[in-house]
């Protein structure tokens, strides 16, 4: 779907409300928040069941008012609702949005005529959106439409994108307004009959204001698209954070193979966040106050990070949440120590190490202690940590410290304040709030270092998708594979011989004395296997040898293979039993590959051989990708690890992020592969040889 030019939504010059009326909870908070929040354009009301209201007249219909509007705001009876927007697209309105519920999520009536009105949205080209959302804001602009919304947005670089009406406003925009937290966008998606959450975030991202884009998501309509706009907007400078609920069971996948039964929904969803940049998060509090500090700080120039505080337990606990997140502490410089110690209002003895257990007189002196701290060039980030009360009288002049501390340098510098904040006597501001209306401030250590180590990931994810080519894939092709079928042997390394995938040297025997032949032509030990589209699991009927040491013995495991196959079944197709290279030594690993409803081709990496279940360390791509994005999957599993002991610390895993990158290829070109289970495959240094592989077609 092309976007369309969002404008006349989120910044309309005029609009109407059509449904406008006292007696209409929802359409008299949306009219009286246009004047009470002071929107600057022209309003009209629509309702020909009134001459007046708010002092105001009432026209009859979209095409009576004395000018073409940008806007029309629909809160109507559901059956009306069609009918509203189809005249508004008649005249040339540019946009609406529909605030009325009653469509798909009621009933098949409702559903009926979403499907009527994402129709006329399409032939009038007007901007729809909704319905059954709780509605927008442009606090930028001025524009706040929608009833849920019990005070004047305050303008903030913060944009939020929910699929959940109450959500939006009830509890992101009100709960962050709590904290002097504020937004630039908030629009509520409803059932995005027209305009999506990905028009959404793709109309934010290109506004200059905006310094972070929210997403609270429980589908996306289109994920492709969604995570190569993310990809983008991530890589031009803009993050992405999302909170996605609904995570499902694992897919529906084909009985038959080990890729399908390792991937589910929500782990696939987890890799295409990963390679989009988009940072996933488990609650709302942690969308907001990640939000806050990329909203307020550019990314350090690396993760090195010094940690101070008026509590020494306190310090050393925001050491460990900073570990656990990726952060490296380095030491102080024997001359900064030599400043702190020197200090006279400073109560240190002995020696100080980062963290920096400050006590509490530190508290007194923060300034001073700030500037030794960023005069240290091992840092690029700082915590401080105040385990003090944040509302008596001491608080006030903390409070003023830290006001001061955060204007002395641009790197990022978080504020921890973990003291009292209910105060004896509610005088306001209290301290603490003077410091949150100016800058971020947290009060829960792991809230503090989540934010600060959200800045980190957000840089590496920038850095790391620069350049990238775009997340898309190709029209289907036609096929020369058979419908809904397992591949043979022969068809299915035809197929894998075209993307260059290494397979050992195998032949198809059709007869013992013919493999006999072919093991002395290969040169035992040798390996053979049936080679049947009735057999997926070899092994577990016994159709399987290894390490077969002679012509004999090959001509003798022939017919055993054979012989168990059709006490397994007696009906099963045999094209012949393999004889293989037995490639010796090297690491098991799977890699295989299936196509998840929702995104697509979708790439499983791990452990692999006959203990891919036991072991669980696979992980996802979301096809197509590049090499580097291989590695990246690869450090999420065991493999470099067992690979490193098993071959040393200079091997180099080249040939594995090869081959995965050409699956990746295969089945992002090959889409009527819907299933693809290589496994094991023997990984060397030098080479990375697939020894079994399972192709399933839809």
């Amino acid at each position: 779907m092309e976007t369309r030019e969002l404008d006349p939504l989120f910044d309309p010059s005029s609009l109407a409300i059509v449904g406008a009326s006292p007696d209409s909870w929802y359409s008299s908070r949306i009219t009286e928040h246009l004047t009470d929040y002071g929107y600057d354009g022209e309003h009209y009301l629509v309702n020909p069941n009134r001459e007046r209201a708010w002092d105001r007249r009432c026209y009859d219909a979209i095409a009576d008012l004395p000018e073409v509007v940008d806007l029309a705001v629909v809160v109507v009876p559901r059956e009306h609702v069609v009918d509203v927007v189809r005249e508004a697209g008649e005249v040339g309105v540019p946009a609406a949005l529909v605030i009325t519920t009653g469509f798909s999520e009621a009933d098949e009536q409702g559903a009926e005529l979403e499907a009527e009105l994402e129709a006329t949205a399409a032939n009038y080209d007007i901007s729809v959106a909704g319905p059954n959302c709780i509605g927008l804001a442009n606090a930028q602009a001025g524009t706040v439409l929608t009833g849920l919304c019990s005070r004047e947005p305050e303008p903030g670089q913060i944009g939020l994108a929910s699929q959940s009406g109450a959500l939006s406003f009830a509890t992101f925009f009100e709960n962050a307004a709590d904290e002097d937290t504020h937004f630039s966008h908030i629009v509520s998606t409803g059932n995005e009959v027209d305009q999506s959450l990905v028009d959404y975030v793709e109309y934010m991202a290109a506004d200059p204001d905006v310094e972070v884009i929210c997403t609270y998501i429980e589908g996306v309509t289109e994920p492709r698209r969604f995570i190569e706009v993310a990809r983008e907007t991530v890589a031009t400078g803009t993050p992405v954070l999302a909170v996605k609920v609904g995570s499902s069971d694992v897919a529906q996948a084909a009985a038959e193979s080990h890729t399908g039964s390792l991937t589910g929904n929500d782990a696939v969803w987890d890799a295409a966040f990963g390679q989009a940049g988009i940072e996933r998060l488990p609650d709302v509090p942690d969308l907001t106050s990640r939000a806050q500090a990329h909203a307020a700080f550019d990314p350090p120039d690396s993760n090195r990070v010094c940690v101070a505080s008026t509590s020494g337990g306190l310090a050393t606990l925001l050491a460990d949440l900073a570990e656990d997140r990726g952060l490296d502490l380095p030491q102080l410089a024997d001359g900064t120590e030599k400043t702190l110690l020197e200090m006279e209002d400073l109560l240190t003895f002995g020696e100080l190490h980062n963290p920096v257990d400050i006590r509490a007189q530190g508290a007194e002196v923060l300034p001073d202690v700030a500037e030794t701290l960023f005069a240290d060039d091992a840092f690029d980030a700082y915590v401080f940590g105040i385990g003090l009360s944040a509302v008596d009288s001491d608080a006030d002049l903390i409070a003023d410290h830290l006001l001061t501390v955060a204007e002395m340098t641009d790197d990022p510098v978080i504020f921890l304040w973990t003291g009292r904040r209910e105060p004896a006597e509610l005088d306001d501001p209290q301290p603490y709030e003077r410091v949150r209306a100016e800058y971020p401030l947290f009060y829960e250590p792991s809230k503090a270092i989540d934010a600060l180590a959200s800045l980190v990931r957000f840089d590496e994810a920038r850095d790391r998708l620069v350049g990238r080519p775009p997340f898309e894939l190709d029209g289907r092709s036609p096929s020369d594979l058979p419908n809904d079928a397992t591949l043979t042997w022969s068809r299915a390394t035809s197929l894998l011989d075209d993307y260059g995938i290494d397979l050992p040297a195998t032949r198809s025997a059709s007869s013992s004395e013919e493999a006999a032949r072919y093991a002395s032509r290969i040169g035992t030990p040798v390996v053979m296997k049936v080679d049947s589209p009735d057999i997926a699991h070899r092994n577990e009927v016994g159709a399987v040898r290894v390490g077969v040491e002679s012509s004999a013995e090959a001509q003798r495991a022939y017919e055993d293979i054979v012989a168990n196959v059709f006490e397994h079944d007696d009906e099963a197709t045999i094209e012949g039993v393999l004889v293989q290279e037995m490639i010796e030594g090297g690491v098991e690993a799977l890699v295989g590959a299936s196509q998840d409803p929702n995104l697509g081709p979708v790439v499983t990496l791990g452990s692999g051989g006959t203990q891919v279940e036991a072991l669980q360390d696979t992980t996802h791509l979301v096809a197509p990708f590049g090499k580097g994005d291989a590695y990246g999957a690869l450090k999420r599993t065991d493999l470099p690890a067992r690979f490193e002991h098993e071959f040393g610390p200079d091997a180099s895993l080249d040939s594995l992020a090869n081959l995965i990158t050409k699956v990746g290829n295969l089945v992002a070109k090959r889409r009527e592969v819907a299933e693809l289970d290589l496994n094991p495959v023997l990984v060397r240094p030098e080479r990375s040889v697939c020894v079994d592989a399972f192709v399933k077609t839809d």
